[in-house]
């Protein structure tokens, strides 16, 4: 939870503000009205500065992901997949997603990451494993 945290904490002051927020969800093509966003930091800021930290973030999380975790994790692995319904997160899939939150990453780089959860050892995430990697 604390990378995903700091995808969304662009300025990495350790908040997110409602800017940051709608420009999580510009880059991964869901518009969010400022309004929007700053009532979602209202819900949930707990210590009156309108913004979510750490905390705060990870009470949105639950309320986000109380529905159905695997709708929430297909969703965000379809957003890793190079090739749309290839079932797989490929090292330059990775790359490019990374790359559209803000991390920069080599190729090599996304090659090391995969290897840490590829079970199987063919070089790319399936579900199952990206599902074991989020756990």
């Amino acid at each position: 939870m604390k990378e995903v945290f700091r995808y969304f904490d662009c300025d990495d002051d350790g908040k997110i503000s409602a800017l940051e927020l709608r420009a999580y969800f510009g880059s991964i093509g869901e518009y969010m009205s400022h309004e929007d966003a700053q009532s979602v930091i209202n819900e949930l800021d707990s210590d009156g500065d309108n913004m979510l930290d750490y905390q705060d973030f990870l009470k949105l999380m639950k309320v986000e992901n109380h529905d159905d975790d695997d709708d929430d994790l297909k969703k965000a692995f379809e957003m890793f997949e190079l090739e749309k319904g290839s079932g797989c997160i490929t090292p330059k899939g990775l790359q490019m997603m990374l790359n559209r939150l803000g991390d920069a990453k080599s190729y090599d780089e996304c090659v090391a990451m995969i290897q840490v959860y590829d079970i199987d050892g063919n070089g790319v995430l399936d579900f199952h494993e990206f599902h074991q990697m989020m756990a």
